[in-house]
């Protein structure tokens, strides 16, 4: 009865948000409720919640003052200058233009948010792919890669999300997968950089006077005799916002800020203090890296000063606090929410019913490969499904039977995490749909460049895993 309530109840619950008929927040709370009455849980619901609510106040807390803090950096100003060096190193030489891509796209990725990194990506290097003739699908093929490969830091969505729903540190979760994260960055520049050089083989062999030996393109002019050749995208969505970003005030082509979250005329810029964010960010990434203190903790400190310094006045630091108010409440609500249908799971013993039931169907042979199967599992998983669905409606469920064979909850979510790369391209996901519409790309073209790398990359990072000791064998 609880096996068959249990999986009925994961499947009620991703058919939900999956066919858009139900918000992952409405879900979340409205099923489990529901299935846990029939389950005969009672009065005694309240009690199984409150305990998982109380096992996910420090991601909660994480997200939260995570999110607050690298929207403080970019709206004073942090990655204004490291923006600008990027524009300035790549010139006319695709190659160049293509790893600035990922460079610039990997940097933005910190905050967490793949809409903004977009945005922002899209509107510094596009109208530099169209004054160069180079192909855009590149450009989201980079970027989405990049961002994918990044989404798992601690503070995105699918590493709280496993912590939350496994009841475990999101730091012990994360810190042990560096090694991965870095090796599958290896690749992911390693795949750029091929990218470009068959750009610039292209372009040279379609267009041979402006790309050839002497020409103005190889000869380091900056484009300067051509910009005026490139003409604004019109149609499609997105373009008003690329057509505001893309043309200066005299009608010239060029890669400006104007009207995105690096409007160089914005009044939160703090030029002066940028010394002090750059140190404050990086203590605060050696401090990570370090684990001396839990990582809520760590980012509520780096957002307190980084308000105070930067905006003395409380009425200044009360706006930036509203203005990141939606992304938080949008987050933290997700994952509290979450604490009904994990407690409902492991409070009325379903967990424990659908755990021996899939003990009992996988062979006694796979269960020590658990870990390594549930990496596995969440490359197409999470393609075709929510991280909702699958991280509080699988990954449980995976993780109770893996404890069967000793494998360790954490060992179990820094698997799961290994198909973000694939994830990331998924059509499920609004911030992807947001970089093929702004880049005028076609998602299907999109689809036959980025996926068989992603794949590539989830792969390794879960080889890496596994060969570090991160990723265990029961």
């Amino acid at each position: 009865m609880l096996v068959a309530l249990g999986f009925l109840m994961v499947a009620t619950f991703m058919a939900l948000i999956m066919t858009k008929r139900m918000t992952p927040l409405l879900a979340l709370i409205i099923v489990p409720t529901v299935f846990g009455l029939f389950a005969g849980a009672g009065l005694g619901l309240g009690d199984m919640v409150m305990d998982a609510v109380k096992s996910m106040s420090g991601t909660a807390a994480l997200l939260m003052f995570a999110i607050m803090y690298f929207g403080i950096m970019i709206d004073v100003g942090l990655f204004d200058k490291l923006v600008d060096g990027i524009l300035r190193l790549v010139g006319n030489d695709p190659a160049k233009v293509v790893m600035g891509t990922a460079l610039l796209t990997g940097l933005i990725s910190l905050d967490g948010d793949g809409s903004t990194t977009f945005i922002v990506v899209t509107a510094a290097l596009l109208p530099i792919y169209q004054r160069l003739g180079m192909s855009p699908v590149v450009l989201t093929c980079v970027a989405g890669l990049t961002n994918g490969t990044l989404n798992i830091v601690p503070w995105g969505g699918p590493t709280a999300r496993a912590a939350a729903a496994l009841h475990v540190d999101a730091s012990a979760v994360f810190v042990p997968m560096i090694p991965a994260l870095a090796v599958g960055l290896v690749v992911v520049f390693g795949f750029a950089w091929a990218m470009g050089i068959a750009e610039r083989k292209r372009l040279q062999r379609e267009d041979p006077l402006r790309w050839g030996p002497g020409s103005v393109m190889t000869g380091g002019t900056g484009g300067s005799k051509d910009s005026g050749n490139a003409k604004t995208p019109t149609g499609g969505r997105g373009v008003a916002l690329l057509e505001k970003v893309a043309v200066r005030g005299d009608g010239t082509e060029s890669a400006t800020m104007d009207g995105t979250v690096l409007d160089p005329t914005r009044e939160t810029l703090r030029p002066k203090l940028f010394i002090f964010n750059l140190s404050m960010t990086v203590a605060i990434f050696v401090l990570l890296i370090a684990d001396v203190l839990p990582l809520s903790y760590l980012f509520m400190i780096g957002t307190a000063v980084a308000l105070l310094v930067n905006f003395p006045r409380i009425s200044d630091q009360a706006k930036m606090i509203a203005s990141h108010s939606s992304e938080v409440i949008a987050v933290v609500s997700m994952v509290l929410a979450a604490a009904v249908l994990t407690g409902v799971l492991s409070g009325t013993g379903m967990v424990d019913a659908m755990s021996t039931w899939l003990v009992d169907v996988i062979p006694t042979s796979m269960g020590p490969y658990l870990a390594i199967l549930t990496g596995i599992i969440s490359i197409p998983a999470t393609f075709f499904m929510s991280n909702d669905a699958f991280y509080f409606g699988i990954l449980p469920v995976l993780t109770e039977a893996g404890a069967h064979y000793g494998i360790p909850a954490v060992d179990m979510a820094r698997a799961s995490i290994t198909g973000q790369p694939v994830h990331m391209q998924s059509p499920l996901v609004p911030a992807i749909l947001l970089l093929v519409s702004m880049s005028r790309v076609d998602l299907g073209d999109h689809h036959k460049k980025v996926l068989w790398r992603a794949l590539v990359v989830s792969l390794v990072m879960l080889t890496v895993g596994v060969l570090i000791g991160a990723i265990g064998i029961g």
